[in-house]
């Protein structure tokens, strides 16, 4: 079955180069206002290990979808209006998070994120409008109404984004699926640099290695967060153990175990196990296969 015809359009939002000079000083005034750091983690969802986004996007649509059905229901002028005030209150944190995000995108990314960004505003001021009247003793439900149907195509640009752009998805999970249980051999430890970064394959896999004498550090070396090549980053220590910084958006994983100390990315990177048998450095990847 076919794409529908109406919805093809939103796949050229994707090559809409005439949309790259407002998305892109979008882009740069969001990363200049929100630096990095806790704040900018916390937005990313580095604690909760994936977007905080799509969790804050629960409260105002929920009111709002809500507030929708009450106003089909003589008697509930009242309770709709506290569920698109409610909304309207949670609009700015949940935007927030979603810009911050959006600022580390690609260029396909950024061009369907800027409609869907434009859409979600004009959605907002429609509420509010209907909300002020509502205050005012009127109706403002064709004002709600039609945020409705704002919001919702809005909303189907942000899943566009997520599921057929994968943004926010975490972009190493098939590594465990594409190495074999096992210990596996990716060369000797003296042809290992020592304290730089190194690729090796396994398979297919890429890897990022990192030696300290006789210490081999091994992550899969597919950035999680949009698939940067860790291998070309930077090393970094924090707390005395050694980090490497992503090229492409600087996410920074600990190499010794993975794990995500500074994004956008959310997901770690898989961590391999090491060890040295006879001159030669073995990897097994735990719950691999």
């Amino acid at each position: 079955m076919k794409t529908l015809r109406p919805l093809q359009t939103i796949e050229k939002l994707e090559n809409a180069a005439a949309l790259d000079p407002i998305a892109n000083k979008a882009r740069d005034i969001v990363q200049a206002v929100i630096r990095p750091g806790a704040l900018r983690d916390i937005l990313h969802g580095v604690p909760i290990g994936h977007p905080l986004h799509p969790l804050m996007i629960l409260v105002p649509t929920g009111t709002w979808f809500s507030a929708a059905i009450l106003d089909a229901i003589p008697g509930s002028k009242k309770a709709s209006a506290i569920l698109i005030g409610t909304g309207v209150a949670s609009a700015a944190p949940t935007a927030l998070a979603g810009w911050t995000d959006w600022s580390e995108g690609q260029q396909q990314q950024l061009r369907v994120g800027i409609v869907h960004a434009s859409a979600n505003i004009i959605a907002v001021v429609l509420y509010s409008l209907s909300l002020i009247q509502r205050l005012r003793g009127k109706s403002g439900k064709l004002l709600s109404y039609t945020g409705l149907v704002v919001v919702s195509a809005g909303g189907f640009l942000g899943g566009h984004m997520s599921y057929r752009q994968a943004l926010g998805a975490n972009h190493n999970e098939d590594v465990p699926h594409r190495v074999a249980a096992g210990w596996h051999s990716i060369g000797a430890l003296a042809d290992l640099p020592d304290g730089k970064l190194e690729k090796r394959v396994l398979g297919e896999v890429p890897l990022v290695v990192f030696r300290q004498g006789s210490e081999v550090s091994v992550l899969s070396n597919t950035c999680s967060h949009l698939s940067g090549p860790l291998n070309e980053g930077e090393i970094t220590y924090k707390d005395g153990n050694p980090c490497v910084v992503c090229p492409w958006h600087q996410s920074g994983f600990s190499l010794k175990t993975g794990e995500v100390v500074q994004g956008p990315a959310t997901s770690p990177q898989h961590s391999f196990l090491t060890r040295v048998v006879a001159g030669t450095v073995e990897v097994s990847l735990p719950n691999a296969g």
